[in-house]
């Protein structure tokens, strides 16, 4: 068949889909001329909108299934799911879907039953565990609001804390079980409880004491109704009935599944980690250990409501005394020698938690200092000894032997300072215990304990389902303890069984060293090729290229061996069949010189301009460096905003062992940031096989830490500027507002992109597909309802009509695949590459699948979940799967197909860049401050947000320079 006559048909076919879609998505059209707003019209898709005749029929059929009868001429959307089969509603919900917001739009049904081709079926296993609740469940939402009743009106009431809220809403619950049952209740360790059964709404006085001689205190809590969850809404919703996803019973019900595992293990974030006993641990010795935790999530699928359970690693300091927790960490620790190991135990103990055992006490301590002096020194003043009347300072050594009857066994080591501020609180060390709660920075691994934990979380695909096995089934895990039984909640204890299909991979183009263009095959398990005997499809002769070597003046055994080094890659060119001349500048330099800015500045100012003045400018500047060091931040800001040069770094030791390997990859990238063409499909991309020019986008926001409130997040929107091959890219990157995850001026960026791609082209595209990511299903209405609102607003007023598809990649996700048979998977245990699953674990309605592209090696494979919230070029799901997958091959830096759709990919390494320009020039504001009278805070505060510091060069911003 034609591809215009099978376009035609599909077109045809889907009419027929369309008019059974919900009325959400057949706005009418009287309505549209007359009252909506230029926007709005924008935002509906013409293949969207119908005749006015058949849409009344269709509201009734859609909401009301069993009118449909075996002469119907109407069939039931078979996107949505069964609702026999999911076993979760005794009967079908009677109410009509709230109407959505006017002019607001929703992500696009599904526009078929699901892909179906493939070159071979594989039958999986997903770590989704049906979960089956009551539908004539109610549960309650209560704010529980805790006040301190001070003693004195001039006390300032403390901040209370998550363990602080435990310990209240136990005590509470504990004295009233009839009417305050615990077992029938949730908590999320704030002011949220969710309850089956009703509570009373009351103010209650609770009497908190944290132990032996802690201060104690009275807390006024009351208990407020804030709202009553009926889960047959969350069955309208899975149904289809509703589209309107109800965020608040999902929330609920996450809360109670969370109930168990917060009482008895230890969470960090959204992670478990059971400590007693551990599920899964190694000691990775000096007084750590690798535990194996789990996370979890609720999903509404295909078939019902599931539980993701996914598997993770942390390193934790050992529950052991501090003191045996020194000799295991410090190698050589000799109490008798303390002194000379003062320091190292600074480092090891400062800032943990500790619990105490001379006193009962449940209170957790933070480890301030150590004292100045040795115990048998320590003294403190009388009013700390709780009503004891001395004449003089109390003896520390005197006061534990009349208070506790403890008498100290090592007086010549410092005590521990536990106080908080200027208050003190001396303790023994032998007095103190670490508590179990406490993550080791993975950072601070040696290398056999960081090689370890790294095995652990790379676990092989059967001793990571086991593990997630492990952790439904245990009595620690979210369906332990019989809590949610008391809501009507249960889970199967069995992994989710789909069918997985494998798309087969592309014939791809390259080039061979005589210039000619070859066709290739790959293997179906590996996907990967490789460049002997060959060479990319079209290679950049390099002319002007220089050296900048920053191991001139170090270390002799980290120099570059600059005469092998050069013979080495120009010799790899020539395999390539492509021509490299010597380098017209070498420069020699030192680490150092990394590490200021305006030495910096001034060195690649100075090779720029000479040899633009004398041979032309460089096209590539190659720096050489000893080790990873902090000044690539600084080269990178400055050779790429200021001075206007394409640079490629990389470690001496690599370039000096003369790797094979080493210098592909090398020469790949430097190919594509000098325009060069790698690899291209030999067939034009899936579904955009006829005329007219198609841009793909991709868009990211880089955040900064989760503490840093002060420093933008960075926004990265890449384009391809090339067709058909669609492999070169363009970048624009810029600040915004602290973790504003929306894209600001996202049409104008596009536009930007738009008049670059007219500009080598000599037309702008008439079809384009953007690609955004990071972000999660609850911001999806943003990315719809401003972010394309603004993309559309932006092309209308330049009078530009493409059309425009937007899909969401996500790659923060918990969903995993194992095969059931060898035969199912690779040599590894992995599914295939190639492999896509869009039923059962995937949305009850909406258009998205799951799509593992990529070889894994290593671990356990990850796919990509795309979700398609908007589609103006009518996709059917084999087209897109095929598509995005093809692209995959289009990677420019590596000889295999990535995990994640290209221009993704490429945006977040932009995104990337520009957070090393904040920080390149966070670090030169700091430094020119530290030098006058001013902070630097609000300087730097509000020169993060000028663009100029982030805007490209000229020279640079329509090349793949963040490659």
């Amino acid at each position: 068949m034609e591809s215009g006559e099978r376009r035609k048909k599909g077109i045809e076919e889907r009419s027929e889909d369309v008019i059974l879609q919900p009325q959400w998505r057949r706005q009418n059209p009287t309505i549209l001329s007359s009252s909506s707003s230029s926007s709005e019209l924008s935002l509906q898709p013409e293949w969207r909108r119908r005749g006015s005749n058949s849409r009344n029929q269709t509201y009734t059929t859609i909401l009301n299934p069993h009118l449909l009868n075996s002469n119907s001429s109407f069939q039931y959307d078979s996107a949505l799911p069964n609702i026999e089969a999911l076993h979760i509603s005794k009967q079908l919900p009677t109410s009509f879907p709230t109407p959505e917001k006017k002019g607001k739009v929703s992500p696009i049904p599904r526009p078929d039953n699901g892909g179906t081709s493939s070159i071979l079926t594989t039958k999986l296993r997903v770590n989704h565990f049906p979960l089956n609740f009551n539908p004539d469940t109610t549960i309650m939402h209560y704010n529980i609001a805790v006040k301190p009743i001070s003693s004195s009106n001039h006390n300032r009431p403390k901040q209370l804390s998550k363990s602080d809220f435990i310990i209240i809403r136990e005590n509470l619950f504990s004295r009233d079980p009839h009417r305050l049952p615990l077992e029938m209740t949730a908590h999320d360790g704030a002011k949220n409880i969710y309850s089956a059964v009703t509570l009373p709404q009351e103010t209650f006085t609770v009497y908190i004491s944290e132990g032996e001689d802690e201060k104690s205190g009275f807390y006024n809590v009351t208990i407020t109704l804030v709202n009553t969850l009926k889960f047959r809404k969350l069955i309208d919703y899975l149904s289809g009935y509703t589209l309107s996803i109800p965020r608040d019973i999902l929330q609920g019900m996450d809360v109670v599944m969370k109930e168990n595992p917060a009482r008895r293990a230890v969470s960090m974030g959204r992670h478990f980690y059971p400590m007693d006993p551990p599920l899964v641990m190694k000691d990775l010795h000096h007084g750590i250990i690798a535990v194996g935790g789990f996370h979890h999530s609720l999903k509404p699928t295909s078939q019902g409501l599931s539980l993701c359970v996914d598997y993770s690693v942390l390193a934790f300091r050992k529950r052991m005394s501090v003191l045996n927790f020194l000799y295991e960490h410090i190698d050589g620790f000799n109490l008798n020698e303390f002194d000379c190991f003062r320091k190292r135990v600074e480092e090891a103990l400062i800032g943990l938690k500790v619990n105490v055992t001379h006193r009962k006490s449940n209170r957790k301590y933070v480890i301030g200092r150590l004292t100045p002096v040795n115990t048998r020194y320590v003294t403190f003043p009388n009013d700390n000894a709780k009503g004891w009347i001395v004449a003089k300072d109390v003896s520390i050594l005197s006061f534990f032997r009349d208070k506790y009857g403890k008498d100290i066994v090592h007086k010549d080591i410092p005590c521990l300072d536990l106080g908080k501020g200027r208050k003190k609180n001396y303790v023994p060390m032998e007095f103190c215990i670490l508590v179990d709660d406490q993550r080791y920075p993975k950072e601070r691994l040696d290398g056999f304990a960081g090689k370890t934990l790294k095995a652990m979380s790379l676990a092989h695909p059967n001793e990571r389902e086991s593990a997630i096995q492990k952790m439904v089934q245990s009595s620690d895990g979210p369906c332990g303890g019989g809590v949610i039984q008391n809501f009507g909640m249960s889970v199967s204890m069995n992994m989710t069984s789909v069918v997985g299909r494998v798309i087969g991979p592309p014939e791809l183009k390259l080039g061979d060293p005589n210039g000619k263009i070859i066709k290739i095959t790959v293997d179906m398990e590996k996907c990967n090729w490789n460049l002997v005997g060959r060479s990319m499809v079209e290679g950049k002769p390099v002319e002007r290229w220089g050296i900048l070597d920053f191991t001139s003046f170090g270390s002799y055994r980290h120099k570059l061996k600059v005469n092998e080094f050069v013979q080495n890659i120009i010799g790899k060119y020539k395999k390539l069949g492509i021509d490299m001349r010597e380098p017209i500048w070498y420069e020699e330099s030192s680490m150092q010189i990394l590490a200021s800015n305006d030495l910096l500045s001034d060195l690649l100012q100075k090779i720029n301009n000479i040899c633009k003045y004398n041979q032309g400018p460089l096209q590539f500047l190659l720096c050489v460096m000893s080790k990873r060091s902090p000044g690539y931040k600084y080269l990178k800001w400055i050779s790429e905003t200021k001075v206007g040069i394409v640079t490629q770094c990389c470690l001496s030791n690599s370039a000096n062992e003369g790797d094979d390997l080493f210098f592909t990859n090398l020469s790949l990238k430097i190919n594509a940031k000098l325009g060069g063409s790698n690899v291209e499909l030999s067939n034009r991309l899936p579904y955009f096989e006829g005329e007219g020019h198609v841009m793909f986008v991709g868009a990211d926001v880089n955040h900064p830490g989760s503490r840093d409130t002060r420093s933008p997040s960075i926004v990265a929107v890449v384009a391809t500027v090339n067709w058909p091959a669609a492999n070169r890219y363009a970048a624009r990157v810029c600040p915004q507002y602290n973790r504003c995850e929306k894209i600001l001026n996202f049409g104008q960026i596009c536009l930007e992109l738009v008049a670059c791609y007219r500009r080598k082209n000599g037309v702008r595209p008439e079809k384009i597909v953007v690609f955004r990511d990071g972000v999660s299903e609850y911001e999806f209405d943003m990315v719809l309802n401003e972010e394309l609102l603004d993309l559309k607003t932006a092309f209308e007023r330049s009078n530009y009509y493409p059309t425009i598809t937007v899909i969401v990649a996500q790659k923060r996700h918990q969903t995993r695949f194992f095969p059931e048979g060898w035969r199912d998977g690779s040599s590894t245990g992995n599914i295939l590459p190639g492999t896509v699953v869009d039923t059962k674990v995937t949305h009850p309605f909406e258009f998205d699948f799951y799509l593992c592209s990529y070889y894994g090696s290593l671990g356990t494979s990850k796919p990509t979940h795309y979700h398609v919230l908007w589609d103006e070029h009518k996709f059917t799901s084999d087209e897109l799967q095929k598509l995005i997958y093809e692209m995959c091959f289009t990677f420019a830096r590596c000889t295999k197909p990535v995990s994640l759709v290209p221009p993704v990919y490429y945006a977040d390494l932009a995104a990337y860049r520009g957070r090393l320009y904040h920080e390149a020039r966070n670090g030169t504001l700091k430094s020119a401050a530290s030098s006058s009278s001013k902070g630097s805070s609000s300087v730097s505060s509000i020169a993060s947000f000028e663009q100029g510091f982030y805007r490209l060069h000229a020279d640079l911003e329509n090349i793949m320079f963040f490659i």
